[in-house]
């Protein structure tokens, strides 16, 4: 479907053809119409679908067309990271280029010149204001952002806002708020606290939900199945055997991307790193570095695994396998773009083995399981007796020798072998 099948402003149908946009993808073609019919809306959408899209064209729309009063904030836009809202008032931008519309982001993490400008701008109304939770309230607290007038309350990345513990914000947040609103609710994953959250600001909502996309063909998956002190000297030789370029490699915690980054210089690569403890200005100097080339390597948590636009990106390694099978589509999906080649490796400890069966079975096919070198020593098993010895019989030790005996000592049963004797090598 065609954009100007569905949207009738021609400023808006001018500023889409100046930035290319000519088809809908599925899931701006399911939740556009909705939207200019006044309907609340529960959208299930991985990033990179279009989803942004989704809910600004159609929100712009009726703006213009509706002449909804510019003095006031018509529109509440909450997004999880400064990167994001940064990113959305981009494209904000952009659909609104030809119209009398105004935007703003807030996000924290600035100067107070920058803290003045969004201030004066709250106070003055901005048609669409495009927020973090926490420097959204900050203002609030201060007594001069009015938000009674809001027509349009839309929540992006919502399941990825209350993972980063933002439900008790957003909630205050909508305290402010009119009853009377239209509310769109945005997630890539649909678990029951995103549910509850629905029920509690939704009314009546239209629900649209696209399947997640499986990752490029272009991408080479592959993994290691390892103990977690295997995982650097694994990364220290794919790094020897292919100097590192433009790589991405996330990590399951900010400290983990501290430490894993330190390591890294100290073997003479270049590395910046990516995680929620950086100042704004740091994390912009970090990708800037990264697109010029004159870093090679970013270690970084999930906050750049969505919503961050980077291009040409050689390799994505999963240093720890990520929470959900979304997130591991959003991570191995910043490279292998344009139609390029990628390639994307995950590191797979004793303990994240069913996690990582989970995502196979989102992908529905098996990953490719390197051999780890052998100097590194035994490995655990992917198959499920590995498993099973361990529950019976313990842990193996940190050298990945067997514990004997059970864990209660128990006496064996007649004519059951010993556990030494069962798993001989």
């Amino acid at each position: 479907m065609k954009f100007d099948e569905i949207l009738t402003n021609d400023d808006l149908l001018d500023a889409l053809y100046d930035m290319h946009f000519d088809e809908c993808t599925p899931i701006q073609e399911l939740a556009i119409p909705p939207v200019l019919e006044g309907h609340d809306l529960l959208a299930v959408a991985q990033t990179g679908t279009g989803k942004t899209a989704a809910y600004l064209l159609p929100v712009i729309e009726r703006l213009v067309n509706d002449n909804y009063p510019q003095e006031n904030v018509n529109c509440v836009v909450m997004a999880p990271t400064r990167e994001l809202a940064q990113q959305i008032d981009r494209q904000m931008q952009g659909f609104s280029y030809f119209m009398p519309v105004s935007s703003m982001a807030i996000y924290g993490g600035t100067d107070g010149h920058t803290y003045e400008q969004q201030r004066r701008g709250l106070k003055m109304g901005a048609d669409v204001v495009i927020a973090t939770p926490g420097r959204l309230l900050a203002h609030l607290s201060m007594g001069y952002v009015d938000l009674s007038k809001v027509s349009f309350f839309i929540l992006d990345e919502a399941d990825r806002m209350l993972d980063m513990g933002f439900i008790d914000d957003i909630m205050q947040i909508v305290g402010h708020l009119p009853k009377e609103r239209q509310t769109l609710l945005f997630s890539a994953t649909m678990p029951p606290k995103i549910q509850q959250l629905a029920g509690n600001i939704l009314r009546n909502p239209v629900v649209v939900k696209i399947a997640v996309s499986k990752p490029a063909e272009k991408i080479r998956q592959a993994a290691y199945v390892c103990y977690e002190p295997q995982k650097l000297p694994i990364l220290q030789k794919i790094f020897a055997e292919t100097p590192p370029q433009r790589v991405v490699v996330f990590s399951s915690s900010k400290q983990k991307v501290k430490e894993l980054a330190r390591t890294l210089r100290r073997l003479n690569i270049k590395v910046g790193e990516m995680h929620s403890d950086l100042e704004q200005d740091e994390r912009e100097e970090v990708m800037l570095k990264f697109k010029a080339g004159r870093i090679n390597v970013v270690v970084a948590t999930d906050i750049i695994s969505r919503g961050i636009d980077i291009d040409n990106i050689d390799t994505v390694i999963n240093y720890d396998v990520p929470r959900e099978g979304e997130d591991y589509v959003h991570r191995i999906g910043r490279t292998a773009r344009a139609d390029k080649d990628g390639s994307a490796y995950t590191f797979i400890s004793d303990k994240e083995r069913s996690r990582f069966k989970a995502i196979e079975r989102l992908l529905g096919k098996d990953v490719e399981k390197l051999p780890v070198p052998a100097e590194l020593g035994a490995v655990p098993d992917y198959g499920g007796d590995d498993a099973i010895r361990r529950r019976r019989y313990g842990k193996p030790k940190g050298n990945g020798t067997r514990q004997r005996g059970r864990r209660n000592g128990g006496r064996k049963k007649n004519g059951e072998k010993r556990p030494s004797e069962k798993y001989k090598k």
